[in-house]
């Protein structure tokens, strides 16, 4: 059965959606949220990136992302998804405890239950193309297999040391 999130109020998948307030370091700047990352980068390397990342609140940060009163980058569909997977999975690096709730999903499906986003979400519907939870199954993917290493690592070092 998929587990559905959308609100940041949600127990405990809330921290799955990109309002939630667990803020990060990449590209050399502070993101209040991975919304405000997300959206700055449709302007990056102008002065209204950095007008988004300071955004009051994630709504304040998407409102001003959504403006086409400045032009968007020119390569924007084009990389606009892996913008995204760059900003969630900084989001799970840097926080162990929403990292946690994330690996624990195992391999169940993850669904953004948003109804009006047939791209990111499901839409009203469930025929949306739920870019967002394959994100985040992606980003659980990718830590899972760093953790895997690891143990790996540890274990090899762990058998040269009895041998030794």
């Amino acid at each position: 059965m998929p587990i559905y999130f959308y609100e940041i109020g949600e127990k405990p998948y809330g921290c799955f959606s990109n309002f939630s307030r667990h803020a990060f370091e990449l590209d050399g700047s502070w993101w209040p949220t991975s919304e405000h990352y997300f959206q700055a980068q449709k302007f990056v390397g102008t002065s209204y990136e950095d007008e988004i990342r300071q955004a009051r609140t994630p709504e304040d940060a998407a409102t001003l992302g959504r403006s086409r009163m400045h032009p968007l980058r020119s390569d924007w569909e084009d990389v606009k998804d892996q913008v995204m997977l760059r900003g969630v999975l900084r989001k799970f690096e840097t926080h162990s405890d929403i990292r946690t709730i994330l690996l624990a999903t195992g391999d169940v499906e993850i669904v953004e239950n948003a109804p009006r986003d047939y791209y990111w979400g499901c839409g009203s519907d469930g025929s949306g193309q739920n870019k967002l939870g394959q994100i985040l199954m992606t980003v659980r993917t990718l830590l899972r297999d760093r953790m895997d290493q690891k143990d790996e690592m540890a274990t090899e070092n762990e058998r040269k040391t009895d041998d030794g």
